[in-house]
């Protein structure tokens, strides 16, 4: 998915947005990299690095020193090397995304009839935050330029353009991702992630709306275009992604995942000795689970985080089988004889939980249960970098779907109806493909409670297949 962060101070901004970007690695893996302006020097300073075999900090703190002025933009990005850095009639300025364009051929296309070219090529293919830039570039001002972009593009785009003279953020025109904006003496901040700014000493002053483009300085913020009404915020932030103490749109990810176990537990009728999450985004709901059934919360699973990342984030399917086999330590001296119950954020194909399930039968579990945060993934997302799920044949709902039907794409609406006949088969496949004593998932109703905004302001395409371009 990716996330950014970008300052404009009174002061030179290299720590605040060294640590601020710092504070979204949970959201990728890939690629990491920041730009500041000296305004003293009148130049850019740029550098990207490759994340895949090592974190954000060791690869920039050595040359952090190169970075002068007091703005600047960095991202941890799952997709292409950014910041770009162009030179228009608009002036010189860098940019930052968080973005899915799922029209980029067309685009590309688009762009390259119109006499444009491209000089950014990412594992042979367009570098879609350059051709985003580009897309500005058609517009007489940086505003008129970001409508163009929304005008354009099919699937979500979220950004940050750091000009010679201020940082413009853009949120995605549905507010598929966030962007929040903070505040202290002689600065702003504008993140994706309210989690970097309390130790930076800034205070949260409020979500950007969807579509809301805003020009921040280190005096004043400036807002150039007025949110939209309509909003399709990803559901994921708070079932997955987010991090526990990050806010979006009023709602707590910590609160949210302990709503959502705690209303399960009151009115689950299996009997359980004690409930875990797995680690990390299990944890929150394992605690509301246990709250609400009034069984202790034990840590039969801990994760070794020195040296092993989220399961998804891996391109390759042998190194996510790898890392969700090894990430995970399971406590055999708890286990033993325990009718336990696991909390986790989703099934999406099935690899860590398969292997999981095994080892802690093997570690003398009595019975295994399983609550998932969220109801079952039918359709591959289309709007966020969830890269999880690129296309819907990787999901096992889809894989158990065409056994069971001869279709994976026979019947979709009754299967994503709760309590339906076609719903009931299909989890109950899933547990027998487990091996689980039981396994329930959460409702789209009770995750849309849990998260407190009306459904209509959330986008829940992946368990629905309700889509909004």
């Amino acid at each position: 998915m990716g996330g950014f962060f970008g300052v404009a101070s009174k002061d030179a901004c290299r720590n605040d947005l060294f640590y601020g970007v710092d504070y979204n690695s949970h959201l990728g893996t890939r690629r990491g990299g920041m730009a500041t302006y000296d305004n003293v020097d009148k130049k850019f300073c740029r550098s990207i690095h490759s994340l895949e075999s090592t974190y954000f900090r060791t690869k920039f703190e050595k040359e952090l020193s190169k970075f002068k002025g007091n703005m600047g933009i960095g991202v941890i990005s799952d997709t292409d090397p950014q910041p770009i850095i162009i030179n228009s009639h608009l002036g010189r300025f860098a940019i930052v995304t968080i973005a899915k364009i799922c029209n980029l051929d067309e685009l590309e296309m688009e762009l390259l009839e119109d006499g444009k070219h491209f000089a950014e090529l990412s594992s042979g293919y367009t570098n879609q935050t350059e051709l985003i830039a580009l897309l500005i570039t058609h517009g007489k001002t940086f505003e008129e330029g970001i409508k163009h972009v929304y005008d354009k593009i099919k699937g979500s785009c979220s950004m940050l353009i750091l000009t010679e003279h201020s940082v413009i953020a853009a949120r995605d025109r549905l507010g598929r991702t966030p962007i929040i904006l903070g505040h202290k003496d002689g600065a702003y901040a504008l993140c994706s992630e309210s989690t970097s700014l309390p130790n930076l000493g800034y205070e949260v002053v409020r979500d950007l709306g969807p579509g809301e483009v805003v020009e921040v300085t280190a005096d004043e913020v400036r807002q150039l275009t007025p949110p939209g009404k309509d909003m399709q915020i990803c559901a994921f932030l708070w079932v997955y992604y987010g991090f526990p103490t990050s806010t979006y749109e009023g709602a707590n990810v910590e609160d949210v995942r302990f709503k959502s176990g705690y209303e399960m537990a009151i009115t689950d009728e299996n009997e359980v000795d004690c409930a875990c999450g797995i680690p990390d985004s299990g944890v929150g709901m394992a605690l509301g689970y246990a709250a609400g059934k009034g069984v202790p919360y034990r840590r039969l699973i801990s994760k070794y985080t020195p040296t092993w990342p989220r399961s998804f984030m891996p391109a390759d399917q042998s190194m996510r089988d790898l890392v969700a086999k090894m990430k995970l330590v399971p406590n055999k001296a708890l286990l033993k004889g325990q009718r336990a119950l696991f909390c986790d954020d989703s099934i999406v194909r099935g690899t860590q939980l398969n292997d999981n399930v095994k080892v802690l039968y093997d570690c003398g579990a009595k019975e295994v249960h399983m609550r998932i945060a969220c109801p079952p993934l039918i359709y591959g997302c289309r709007y966020v970098g969830f890269t999880s799920s690129k296309s819907d044949m990787e999901l096992l709902t889809r894989r158990l779907i065409e056994e069971m039907e001869g279709d994976p794409n026979k019947n979709l609406e009754a299967y994503t109806t709760t309590g339906s006949p076609e719903y009931n088969a299909l989890v109950e496949r899933m547990r027998q493909h487990f091996g689980l004593t039981s396994l329930k998932f959460n409702t789209i109703e009770d995750l849309i409670k849990a998260i407190g905004l009306p459904k209509c302001k959330v986008c829940t395409h992946c368990f629905d297949g309700s889509s909004h371009f």
